[in-house]
């Protein structure tokens, strides 16, 4: 006979841990979890609401500056005011200046914008290569490395003048202007995003098979894929300065070119206009690169 005292099975079960405690079983966890992923998600789409409204807050600020600055001075040529050179904006948006020899704003901004695009993809494409090679071999980063440290701290505006005896005053030498500003840093970028990509990834990919091509292509340049744009969201502010200051120069059309022959005939609120335009193209490429952030990112997203 035991001197054990008898239990029930259920009493059993829940002493040795077999039988679920109340309120501690898998479903209420799971929902615990979700809750705690919809609560930060809300977050950071309240952080991310108060960022856009401050920003539009600070731009407002900055406007009614402007447009206090504008009434003090009381003089159009010097400086115009908010409200007239929003006027000359949309006016000149689909008319030509100056007069009918000219061409309307929206030509002029395409034409920049096509620049831009063009120097900016090859650049992009020939830095995120040679960061690659320079990342994949000791020998190409050590022959390639003293030749970008000493072009990088050139202003690419220094090349102007040799680009227009080499090349002349076409497309060529403007994009060219774009590349030469855009591969360093894109290089550069490149192979410390490489840098910072855990060796695990590529030994786990050789492991499993992949070849040390694959493993850079598919395995490395993925995990960097966030620096890399970053660094794209930096040379896309670079070639819009070079493209610009180019246009002032040696060139019959663009953005650069119509603030140019405003400031010739003395109309500020069309160089205000252009200088508008330069900020509206670029804050939305900049917000094309941020959604291919996020993309390739996902703990960025809210």
């Amino acid at each position: 006979m035991s001197v054990f005292p008898t239990l029930a099975p259920h009493e059993d079960a829940t002493l040795t841990g077999l039988a679920p405690l109340p309120g501690d079983g898998p479903l209420q966890g799971e929902g615990d979890e979700l809750a705690d992923l919809a609560a930060y998600r809300r977050a950071v789409r309240r952080a991310r609401t108060r960022r856009l409204v401050t920003g539009a807050a600070g731009l407002a600020v900055l406007a009614l500056a402007w447009q206090v600055a504008a009434m003090i001075i009381s003089d159009q040529v010097f400086l115009p005011s908010v409200t007239e050179t929003a006027r000359t904006f949309v006016h000149y948006l689909d008319h030509p200046y100056p007069a009918s020899q000219g061409r309307p704003l929206w030509y002029d901004a395409l034409v920049s914008l096509r620049r831009i695009l063009v120097g900016f993809a090859v650049g992009v494409a020939c830095g995120v290569a040679l960061g690659a090679a320079m990342s994949a071999s000791r020998v190409v980063r050590h022959l390639a490395d003293p030749v970008i440290e000493v072009l990088r701290p050139l202003p690419p505006l220094a090349f102007i003048p040799l680009f227009i005896i080499w090349l002349g005053i076409g497309e060529l030498p403007k994009e060219v202007l774009i590349i030469i500003g855009v591969v360093p840093i894109m290089a550069v970028t490149c192979v410390a995003a490489l840098d910072e990509v855990p060796d695990d990834l590529r030994l786990c990919a050789r492991t499993l098979g992949a070849s040390s091509r694959y493993a850079l292509l598919h395995v490395q340049l993925r995990s960097a894929l966030p620096g890399i744009l970053t660094g794209m969201r930096i040379c896309m502010a670079g070639a819009w300065t070079s493209i610009v200051a180019v246009e002032l120069i040696a060139a019959t059309s663009g953005l650069g070119y119509l603030i140019m022959q405003a400031g010739d005939y003395l109309n500020t609120a069309l160089a205000f206009s252009g200088i508008l335009m330069i900020a509206v193209l670029g804050l939305a490429l900049d917000a094309c690169l941020r959604g291919l952030l996020l993309l390739a990112d996902p703990s960025r997203r809210g």
